[in-house]
């Protein structure tokens, strides 16, 4: 009896070999590369893991490896992810960047949120509202100043929840319930977010608010000092460039949805114009549902007494 053995070879075409181990910035590049080009979910949730471990255990002030113009681009597709531990790691990546440098690029994280909000999947709709509610304790008045931020953020709010007065009826319906059933689990949480959105358009903060006191009063001591000639700071100089583009003179049609409403009296005009009537009803609607949702709802209908009780329709 005879054995016969056979052996077996591996071949390598290309192998290196170095003594020294792979830098820190080099491993970071190749993570996140994995983490925006892979097609297998778990590799791209265990880049992204790798990523904030690393990005964690940087010194205060220390700059990333990759510059946020460079990593921002690539990482925001991921809002839209099909697997929801990418887009959670993703979320907890985000909070760990600098938060200047978010706030310059509110415009591109906009639109992949606008996108996710309005997804057919409501996993993907609820985490796009996480990563709205995130931008604005980043960057409140950036979200709400930039083109698009105003108006386009609303129109998806009022898809999601269904707050529309449809044309042929004068009925005033859900119908995101009674499309999606399960979106009603995730109705409280949309009415916060909506709040925290409206909060920061409406509603000045209290350092603007501080702002505008110490310059009414400077006024006011002016006026004193030049009696009796008490209104003269209505007949100078205007402080603001543009202070009459709301006029649009000289400009093309506007693009209303487009624009950018950067002071708080053009986004209460857009907001009276086109939203506050649907949303009221929506508000007294979901009050009747009284729990969580009531609650909610009357969170918002503060919002609205409080960023509203001072506009006056000069149109």
């Amino acid at each position: 009896m005879s054995l016969y053995s056979q052996n077996t070879a591996i071949v390598v075409n290309k192998q290196s070999l170095r003594i020294s181990a792979p830098t820190h910035s080099s491993q970071f590049t190749h993570y996140f590369s994995v983490a925006s080009n892979s097609k297998n979910d778990s590799q791209r949730r265990d880049a992204l893991s790798f990523l904030i471990s690393h990005v964690s255990s940087l010194p205060a002030n220390n700059q990333l490896p990759l510059p946020t113009s460079v990593l921002l681009p690539k990482l925001l597709p991921l809002i839209l992810d099909g697997s929801g531990s990418v887009r959670t790691q993703l979320l907890k990546l985000f909070r760990l960047f600098p938060k200047n440098d978010i706030a310059e690029r509110i415009e591109n994280s906009l639109l992949y949120i606008r996108a996710g909000m309005t997804h057919l999947s409501l996993d993907i709709r609820k985490d796009a509202l996480a990563f709205l509610e995130w931008l604005l304790e980043v960057a409140e008045e950036e979200v709400v100043g930039c083109a698009g931020g105003w108006f386009k953020v609303l129109k998806c709010f009022m898809s999601i929840m269904g707050w529309a007065a449809t044309t042929e009826t004068s009925k005033w319906t859900f119908a995101i319930k009674a499309t999606f059933p399960k979106a009603g689990k995730a109705y409280p949480y949309q009415l916060l977010v909506f709040s925290k959105f409206l909060k920061a358009g409406l509603i000045e903060s209290e350092h603007v608010t501080r702002l505008a006191e110490l310059r009414r009063s400077e006024r006011l001591n002016q006026s004193i000092s030049i009696f009796p000639v008490v209104d003269s700071h209505f007949n100078m100089i205007p402080t603001v460039s543009n202070a009459y583009a709301h006029l649009n003179l000289f400009g093309k049609p506007r693009d209303e949805e487009g624009e950018a409403y950067c002071d708080r009296k053009a986004r209460q005009r857009v907001f009276n114009n086109y939203f506050l009537l649907d949303i009221q009803t929506g508000v007294k609607t979901a009050r009747k549902d009284g729990g969580e949702i009531g609650r909610a709802a009357a969170a918002l209908d503060e919002v609205l007494r409080k960023g509203m009780i001072d506009y006056i329709d000069s149109e």
